[in-house]
């Protein structure tokens, strides 16, 4: 078995921004992460340490999202400047502008396939282009304010976007109709994805919550009120078991979704966070906000499916799910004085929780043994299943020698 999975830790810090960084992505072969700010800069952070960052400046205002394209040759930009840009991410950092919103344009997204691309603005409408052609292909105009975010599913069938209006909207790819809108906000509903699988949709709102909705049967499956202010970001695990999500209450939060509660909170950022997003492996995530800081966190809690293991023993071990929260800390008060090199982070419960972390742990040593003996339990199994096969291939051979040495020929 895995070793049991350890609490996230902060790994390195990219100094560069001048001001609130508000966006992030990273390359699909984890080899790069691209961030966008309040500066109008966008930096292209080479996660070898060794290799230099690029800073590449085009917009006129300052940069509200970035995606990498999937196949990593494209990174488009989005900015109150109303344009989306197409960057090539190597060292000459060449792009192309695409104008044709009339307003801020609030976010970018490539479709799965890279072929299209979905923008978001002020202007109300979203629009699809044309990645090769760069070309504007159609818009669709059913939000009544500001639209913050769209993305496309991983099938490329659907558009979720969401908006101003406290709306967030499905799209038909096809007859570029709206299928479905989900009304319950009470505020700007501020960002919005599908997770991996594409059957569920989750979205922030300024009010403080988190909810996910089930898109095959437009239900609200979960609803999160975690935060003590706006949630602006979040990013789905590539698993689908866990989110990440950031706030103006200065903190990053990790649910599990399968458990269906909160895991982690992070304080690393001061200030309110703008930008959270897990590498596409999920080993990484990195996070963006006010205080111009960029920070990058290895995931740890995904080394061993700890909901897994507890599943099968916590019904037995405890009635109700062990309150598993953990503040973490960065050791140094002050992470943006802190030198190059992993930052230690330090967790800080409170005796109940820590009495609590060590019965998880302990819950979780038990969970590992029990799966070691079951798997010495089934090789015990396949021995005495095979033994019995031998002999009964003895026992069959030995009669047909039998049989053989009685029909033999008379001599």
């Amino acid at each position: 078995p895995r070793p049991p999975s350890e609490d996230p830790t902060l790994e390195r810090h990219f100094r560069g921004h001048k001001d609130a960084v508000t966006c992030a992505d990273f390359s699909p072969n984890n080899k790069q992460l691209a961030t966008g700010s309040n500066d109008k800069n966008l930096m292209i952070w080479n996660l070898n340490p060794k290799a230099r960052a690029f800073r590449f400046m085009g917009h006129n205002d300052l940069i509200t999202a970035v995606q990498f394209s999937p196949s990593g040759h494209l990174v488009a930009s989005s900015s109150r400047d109303k344009t989306v840009r197409l960057w090539t991410p190597n060292i000459k950092g060449e792009s192309v502008a695409f104008k044709a919103h009339t307003a801020t344009v609030r976010s970018v997204s490539f479709s799965s396939d890279g072929q299209r691309l979905v923008t978001a603005s002020d202007d109300k409408s979203l629009k699809v282009w044309s990645v090769h052609r760069q070309k504007f292909i159609y818009s669709l105009n059913q939000h009544t304010n500001w639209v913050r975010c769209a993305r496309f599913s991983p099938d490329g069938r659907l558009v979720a976007s969401c908006g101003d209006d406290r709306t967030v909207r499905l799209w038909d790819t096809s007859t570029r109709q709206c299928i479905n809108t989900f009304t319950d906000y009470g505020g700007p509903a501020t960002f919005v994805d599908f997770n991996s699988s594409g059957t569920c949709i989750a979205s922030s709102g300024a009010d403080n919550t988190l909810k996910l909705w089930d898109i095959r049967t437009n239900k609200l499956i979960q609803h999160y009120q975690v935060h003590s202010a706006g949630v602006n970001c979040f990013s789905f695990h590539p698993s689908g078991n866990y989110l990440i999500s950031g706030s103006n209450d200065s903190t990053v939060k990790i649910l599990d979704l399968l458990e269906g509660r909160l895991i982690y909170t992070l304080h690393g950022h001061k200030g309110p966070v703008l930008t959270v997003a897990f590498s596409r492996q999920g080993d990484f995530f990195a996070s963006g906000g006010a205080d111009s800081q960029v920070l990058m966190w290895k995931t740890n809690f995904d080394a061993l499916n700890y909901r897994e293991m507890l599943s099968q023993h916590s019904k037995r071990v405890s009635p109700d799910p062990p309150p598993h929260l953990m503040d973490i800390y960065p050791r140094s008060p002050h992470v943006h004085l802190s030198q190059n090199g992993p930052i230690e982070v330090s967790t800080q419960p409170s005796t109940l929780e820590h009495i609590v972390h060590q019965l998880d742990v302990l819950t979780q040593t038990v969970a590992v043994l029990e799966e070691r003996l079951t798997l010495t339990e089934d090789k015990l199994k396949e021995c005495l299943e095979n033994q019995v096969l031998i002999q009964q291939e003895a026992l069959r051979a030995g009669q047909t020698h039998e049989e053989s040495r009685v029909e033999g020929p008379a001599i």
